[in-house]
């Protein structure tokens, strides 16, 4: 028996050894995407000023005479969302651009009526004199990225405005961005803000807009005055044809195409940029399961691209290595989710197994839990900041905070299915987030 007992303690120590390794490369690795957000944040600090005073004076030249403008494609998808293809079509047609130069198109898959309303709504506009057309597909094929590209085909036009069916832009939402690119041959796209429609519509809502902000803010600004690589956000933008084209067009082989154009025309030398003062309001999802669609989608659609493009960006010797650290900082946090969820649970097995290192793992798990948090509550006070000056007090923000923090621990269980697929190589379907259609504020 005590030979019995003897083999058991020797096995329980061997897996306390081994469970403690995992838990401290998780550790490690959660630790540098928390070094990362303090970083942003810090060159966020850093770089405001000058990149704000750039935007303004990038948005304060003149644009060439109306004659002398270029056409513009506004390309709005849609997937059974026939309540909003009209609020969608008022604010194309309502931009301020040459008539005779402005074509919008209606990227249809719906597979229920939404198709029959969309065609109503395209007809009365173009009685009124808009140049508008309804593309209905019927198979979805590369799902969003098909129905972009097959579009692309249908016009001979050089820029292209991306605008999800959710968002209501200004009437001066192609003046603003049009202006920037038009000033600047190199640029593949400009990226506009997300703002939000139904901000205050509960808490879930609070919690969402807390999290875009400081995304938009402190990651999409920084990223941009920092010369990093900047994402697409997937709407709210204008495109070069030229870029999408020499990129390798849109492909629908993940979940993320935009993230993954972005990337394909930045590594050819092709950079976006970010306009901060140029908000587009849209809907944030109003119910928990709509959020966790999209937070499943987005996800996934991010671990899919990484795993395609952030080894060849590594061995890529045309690119500096700068660069290749830029984007692999920026591809590389996917990982520091899927690590908080190792790196917990081999740690505690490892203190119940007795492991020589139970005391440093308790310490780095208390001391990690502590750092996230305020890593976490920085960079969330950092964007609100940054956007709503004077807006939110401490005492609000901070009642806000907890809303997020509750909300993250939900949200947990259905990203790690999300990465699990990704890893395993699962493909699954472009899950469209369910939306209300609200009246834009105001």
């Amino acid at each position: 028996m005590d030979g019995l007992w003897e083999s058991i303690r020797a096995v329980a120590g061997v897996a306390a050894m081994v469970l403690s390794g995992v838990s401290l490369l998780g550790w490690a690795v959660t630790f540098a995407s928390t070094v990362a957000t303090f970083y942003l944040v810090a060159k966020h600090g850093r770089l405001r000023g000058k990149g704000m005073a750039a935007e303004r004076a990038a948005l304060s030249r003149p644009l060439p005479r109306a004659e002398d403008l270029p056409h513009v494609v506004v390309q709005i998808p849609t997937y059974n969302e026939g309540a909003m293809v009209a609020r969608a079509l008022d604010a194309a047609c309502a931009l301020e651009w040459p008539r005779d130069r402005l074509h919008i198109q209606i990227l249809d898959d719906s597979t229920d009526g939404s198709t029959l309303f969309a065609r109503q709504e395209v007809g009365v506009r173009q009685a009124r004199g808009f140049d508008v057309e309804l593309i209905h597909r019927t198979d979805r094929s590369e799902y969003k990225a098909g129905a972009l590209a097959n579009a692309m085909t249908m016009t001979p036009h050089g820029f292209f405005a991306i605008l999800d069916v959710d968002y209501v832009p200004e009437p001066d939402f192609l003046v603003k961005t049009m202006t920037c690119l038009l000033a600047d041959p190199g640029l593949a796209f400009i990226q506009a803000r997300f703002d939000y429609i139904n901000r205050e519509a509960n808490e879930l809502t609070r919690t969402q807009a807390v999290l875009l902000d400081a995304h938009l803010a402190i990651e999409q600004a920084t990223r941009c005055w920092a010369g990093h690589p900047l994402p697409f956000n997937g709407t709210c933008g204008v495109w070069r044809r030229e870029a999408i084209e020499a990129a390798g067009g849109w492909r629908g082989g993940t979940l993320a195409e935009d993230l993954d154009l972005s990337y394909r025309a930045w590594r050819i030398g092709r950079r976006g940029s970010f306009l901060m003062g140029v908000p587009v309001p849209g809907e944030l999802p109003e119910t928990m399961k709509a959020w966790m669609t999209q937070q499943q989608r987005w996800t996934k659609g991010f671990g899919e691209v990484m795993l395609r493009l952030l080894w060849p960006i590594l061995g890529d010797a045309s690119l500096p290595w700068a660069d290749r650290w830029k984007a692999a900082m920026h591809l590389g946090v996917w990982w520091s989710g899927l690590a908080w969820a190792v790196a917990l649970p081999t740690g505690l097995a490892a203190i119940l197994l007795g492991s020589p290192l139970r005391w440093p793992l308790a310490g780095l798990l208390l001391g990690q839990l502590l750092i996230g948090y305020v890593a976490l509550f920085v960079f969330l006070r950092a964007g609100n900041l940054s956007l709503r000056p004077g807006q939110t007090t401490l005492r609000q923000f901070t009642r806000d905070f907890f809303f997020v923090s509750r909300n993250l621990f939900r949200i947990g269980a259905v990203i790690g299915p999300a990465q699990r697929e990704v890893i395993f190589g699962k493909r699954s379907e472009f899950v469209r987030t369910p939306k209300s259609a609200v009246v834009k504020a105001g």
